[in-house]
């Protein structure tokens, strides 16, 4: 089936087509009819399969329809997610679908200041993209009245309740009214989540797609063994072998990317760092950066994760194992979006062998080894620019900077 073939607004149709869309991906092919007829929705579905679009195109259609027939103002449609960047492109995804409908999406995240984010509520804002913190911030000041809502999304909602957004969503019902559809969308999900997203729904239509492997077929994913202290050397490397290559590094902490961040300008590559300490206006920048190519190499932590979504990231370094095995396949799902290919390479120390077999438990299968010889691991340190007679105490006075910079930073946010 193809996308003129549906029952959808003739606007919303021309936006498909001018971005190439003909025919919809799995998750969309399923989700959309469903959504279209008023049912609660249970979508489980790899990252970079088209998520949003799977619920965007059918809200903005339904929301077209009811507001040519008179609807009164005030939010229509709610769209909860957890980090800031995915706020931003969720709406972007709103914006480019409902260009050409009567449809005004909107995202409010904390970070920024909330003034303009008030002034273009009261403007009017059919469908509002909101992290869990600024939304209920807007509530308690009467800012934002959510009584209106038809349409409820959880986007991502695994990683909203890994966040510890589980009390703020329950929250979240008294403010909404109690007949409405609800959407819950994921790329993951286990027992307590399936108990909590049943809590939300009704009789949902319950969509699963490639349950036996969460890695997309487009991504090839393998597994180094390398020690801690050597990792910064194969980053380097791989860095420096493909010079024209998007290549995003994920890490476990914030002060471990900036570890990583010096550690590449000591051997002359240009990266940078995106982490929760991070100004808005500076993670933006970031994102735009590295999406134009400008910025070739980013790093970035697990609570940045979900919200890129970047075209050609050729490869994915997991610089660190992450803590979760969910999270290992949001990482690697970074790369190989929609048709293209992607490779994910993950380096693993000893210490970290545990978590690399949780891993593998979750995907129900080995990851690929590659093997590195003696003399080409040898070969790898020893090869790298780093200057061995680093000031070492220069580079602990740059952390403890950092740091005093990190909590001035904090102070300085209007939340």
């Amino acid at each position: 089936m193809k996308f003129d073939e549906y029952r959808i607004a003739e606007g919303i149709k021309t936006s498909i087509s001018k971005l190439g869309y003909k025919k919809p991906t799995d998750i969309q092919f399923k989700s959309i009819p469903p959504i279209l007829k008023g049912e609660d929705v249970l979508a489980i579905a790899q990252t970079g399969t088209g998520k949003t679009a799977a619920y965007a195109i059918p809200v903005l259609h339904t929301l077209q329809e009811r507001k040519i027939k008179g609807r009164p103002d005030g939010v229509k449609c709610l769209v909860m997610v957890p980090t800031h960047e995915l706020a931003l492109q969720t709406e972007a995804v709103f914006k480019t679908l409902g260009k050409h409908t009567r449809i005004t999406p909107f995202a409010i995240h904390g970070g920024v200041d909330q003034d303009p984010q008030i002034e273009q509520l009261n403007k009017g804002v059919d469908v509002l993209i909101a992290t869990p913190g600024r939304m209920f911030d807007l509530v308690s000041q009467g800012a934002l009245l959510l009584k209106r809502v038809e349409i409820l999304v959880l986007d991502e909602a695994d990683h909203m309740l890994d966040l510890g957004f589980i009390k703020d969503i329950r929250d979240l019902m008294q403010h909404l009214p109690r007949k409405r559809q609800t959407l819950f969308f994921s790329a993951t999900i286990d027992e307590k989540i399936k108990k909590i997203a049943y809590s939300l729904v009704t009789n949902p239509i319950r969509i699963q797609i490639s349950p036996k492997d969460p890695v997309a077929k487009n991504i090839e994913h393998a597994v180094a063994s390398i020690e801690m202290d050597d990792k910064r050397f194969f980053l380097e490397r791989i860095v420096k072998d493909n010079p024209d290559k998007k290549i995003l590094v994920f890490v476990r902490t914030r002060v471990r990317a900036e570890r990583v961040k010096k550690a590449m300008e000591r051997v002359g590559v240009v990266s940078n760092a995106i982490h929760s300490d991070k100004l808005q206006q500076e993670r933006e920048q970031m994102m735009q950066d590295f999406r134009t190519g400008t910025l070739k190499v980013l790093i970035a932590t697990d609570v940045s994760a979900r919200g890129i979504d970047i075209p050609d990231v050729e490869y994915v370094i997991n610089y660190d194992l992450p803590e979760t095995p969910e999270h290992y396949v949001h990482r690697v799902g970074r790369t190989g979006r929609g048709t293209r290919k992607g490779q994910a390479i993950s380096f693993c120390s000893e210490e970290e062998k545990e978590q690399l077999l949780k891993i593998e438990n979750q995907l129900g299968k080995p990851i690929q080894r590659l093997t590195i010889s003696r003399l080409d691991y040898s070969q790898t340190v020893e090869s790298s620019n780093e200057n061995e007679s680093d000031d070492w105490q220069s580079l602990l006075d740059q952390e403890e900077a950092f740091n005093k910079s990190r909590k001035k930073k904090k102070k300085n946010i209007k939340k």
